[in-house]
């Protein structure tokens, strides 16, 4: 692979979190992770069993070029985004985390807005900042575990950058995080083990550009040459 011709978008990607499934309705996949290694990728680990959307996936806006050969991702259609994306901040229930990306811990007045028609659409924000008013009708507390005492999902996880500018209705609110029981799906998001996630925490370096591709198997050996995937 000549670097030169990687898509411009995430040519800069030194690591790399990649999650296959079966097929576009699939709720269980594989997730492996890759270093840059000169002009290829290397896989670091072992594979880890992981869960999508209880609807499956869907194509999702992030930094790949469009595509309109499957599903589209929609606001609370159960679907997680696919295609790829960057990885942004880190998040749970400490105060702090045993992790190099940028860490911020939730509050009970923490949510992730997922009303499309809500200035605040797609991002996490506290409602001692922003008013109770502004948080309004929003279905995702960022302290699960308040609200129903063992809830351990969003102990750990990481946003993945899944519509950045927040178009309306295309989908919000979308992380990897921990899941509620083993092979239990999502609204959208990618859950897996503790061990998993603590694993990635560790691994993931911001300075390495790491980006979260998620892909059917069909589509990721379509994809695989010409997007320089591993």
């Amino acid at each position: 692979m000549n670097r030169k011709e990687a898509p411009a978008a995430w040519s800069n990607a030194q690591q790399l979190v990649l999650v296959t499934t079966p097929d576009w309705n699939a709720t269980v996949g594989e997730l492996r992770t890759y270093e840059r290694d000169g002009s290829s990728w290397r896989e670091i680990g072992q594979a880890t069993r992981i869960t999508v959307g209880r609807a499956g996936s869907a194509w999702g806006l992030g930094l790949h070029p469009e595509q309109n050969n499957g599903p589209i991702k929609r606001e609370g259609d159960g679907r997680a985004p696919a295609g790829v994306f960057a990885i942004g901040t880190a998040f749970g229930y400490s105060p702090s985390a045993d992790t190099a990306l940028p860490y911020a811990a939730m509050s009970a007045s923490s949510y992730c807005m997922d009303v499309p028609a809500s200035p605040l659409y797609n991002k996490i924000v506290d409602a001692r900042e922003v008013g109770e008013a502004a948080v309004a009708g929003s279905s995702e507390p960022m302290r699960l575990d308040l609200r129903k005492p063992g809830d351990q999902r969003y102990k750990l996880g990481f946003v993945i950058e899944h519509n950045p500018r927040a178009k309306p209705n295309a989908g919000s609110c979308i992380f990897a995080h921990l899941w509620k029981a083993p092979g239990e799906t999502t609204a959208g998001c990618t859950a897996m083990a503790e061990p998993a996630m603590e694993r990635l925490y560790a691994w993931l370096r911001p300075e390495s550009h790491p980006v979260f591709v998620l892909l059917p198997r069909a589509e990721h050996a379509r994809l695989k040459t010409s997007w320089h995937l591993p």
